[in-house]
């Protein structure tokens, strides 16, 4: 056991190395980023040395039950690129516009707005597509208003991975922990609505009394006023998206995998949007760019790890944290070290491994367990700036744009948000649970 565990600790070491010191390499000038080739690594070494087998690696791919990566990857791939035509066709920017005109002169008003904003967003779509689309719109923004951009990119960022928690589909990390889990898309709706709800609401309290004065000073009211390019297709994907996450709220009585469900409403969208676009002779390039930017890299990522979890769990690793997370409160054992272990690992490791952790956990304890490393994964991702890929992309983002953000200044701001949060999370689920 102790050679896989430490195989398994090495690849998710030498990744974040990658992450920090080699994020990408040019490949016929297309920059590809560089964070799964340890875990691709630290894979084929345990099939290698055959501390995993092939035929087991098949079997686990196929199987039907638990934690099926490729229903995984389709699930987490058809609701990004739902959401990515979205932003591609200009709607996020758009609804972006219409916020900051309705705050007029006021940066308090203007930070409640684009907060709750964020957050409805991110429950419907995808935590990583808000940030990383309303990242360079509201340093530009700010920049054009001579105003401090840093409570309106930290609200951002803490309430897209905070309300992320909400529906099984604002995360990657959700999806993970409950198709392991077996979780139907009701069933978490009912767990997690309360603590995502408490935690929510802490974190909006703890960011406003933690920039209030810097909120005081009237801003420059912006003139930037987008409009709609393309209102059908707007209107389509809207309806594409809605259609998708009203059938996933009631597939568990209609006896359809909930991956089946956005594949076909993503193959749907696309499909019509092709021949809309042919028949308007507009060209395709809202699809191909929509395609371009679907985060393919987690396909490998997430084979790779689900590869060093099955080693682990061959070799007993899972079944023996499992037992010693359950010798306590679950919701506290479990949520603690899940928080703390996405910011050694990053969230999405630490979820692949969870999922089989949870796993093994007694059943009248498996619940609680479940659910508090969801909270965990998601509230994780801003206790430090390696909690999530979406964290270091956002890093990397404002430093590109001129904004100054060091390790410290993150910490400062976010950590004691991300405890505080945690702890109304946990909270949540002592009452539901």
């Amino acid at each position: 056991m102790l050679l896989t565990v430490l195989i398994a600790a090495a690849a998710c070491m030498a990744m974040l190395g990658l992450v920090f010191f080699f994020p990408s390499v040019s490949i016929r000038r297309r920059l590809i980023s560089t964070y799964w080739f340890a875990p691709l690594g630290g894979a084929l070494l345990l099939l290698l040395l055959g501390r995993i087998g092939w035929e087991e690696v098949a079997a686990g791919l196929t199987k039907s039950g638990g934690i099926n990566p490729l229903q995984l990857l389709v699930l987490f791939l058809s609701m990004t690129l739902l959401s990515v035509f979205l932003d591609q066709a200009g709607f996020f920017r758009w609804l972006a516009s219409k916020v900051l005109r309705y705050a007029g002169r006021s940066q308090k008003k203007l930070f409640v707005c684009l907060y709750f904003m964020v957050a409805v967003l991110t429950v419907f779509t995808s935590n990583d597509v808000v940030i990383l689309t309303f990242t360079p719109f509201l340093c530009f923004f700010a920049k054009n208003a001579s105003i401090d951009p840093m409570p309106f990119l930290v609200g951002e960022f803490v309430a897209a991975n905070t309300w992320s928690m909400a529906l099984l589909i604002g995360n990657p990390t959700n999806i993970c922990l409950c198709t392991a889990g077996n979780v139907d898309f009701l069933s978490y709706l009912q767990v997690m609505w309360l603590p995502t709800l408490l935690s929510g609401l802490v974190s909006f309290g703890g960011l406003y009394l933690m920039f209030r004065k810097k909120l005081q000073k009237p801003m420059e009211q912006g003139t930037d006023d987008p409009r709609l390019s393309d209102i059908p297709a707007v209107v389509t994907a809207l309806c594409h998206l809605g259609v998708c996450i009203l059938l996933l709220v009631f597939s568990n009585f209609l006896a359809m995998p909930m991956w089946l469900i956005t594949l076909v409403c993503f193959a749907s969208l696309y499909l019509s949007m092709i021949l809309y676009f042919l028949a308007r002779k507009k060209g395709l390039r809202m699809i191909t760019d929509s395609f371009r930017r679907a985060p393919w890299e987690i396909v490998p990522f997430v084979l790779s790890m689900f590869v060093i979890v099955l080693a682990l769990e061959k070799a007993g690793a899972t079944e023996a944290l499992a037992g010693l997370l359950s010798r306590g409160n679950t919701v506290l054992t479990f949520g603690t070290t899940s928080f703390l272990a996405a910011n050694l690992v990053n969230n999405i490791p630490m979820s692949v491994f969870y999922s089989s952790v949870t796993a093994a956990v007694p059943a009248s304890e498996a619940a609680g367990a479940l659910y508090a490393a969801v909270a965990g994964s998601n509230l994780g991702a801003y206790l430090t700036p390696i909690g999530a890929l979406a964290g270091i992309l956002w890093m990397s983002l404002l430093s590109r744009y001129g904004v100054k953000l060091s390790f410290g200044k993150f910490l400062r701001y976010c950590a004691p948000v991300a405890i505080l949060s945690m702890a109304a999370a946990m909270l949540g689920l002592w009452i539901v649970i």
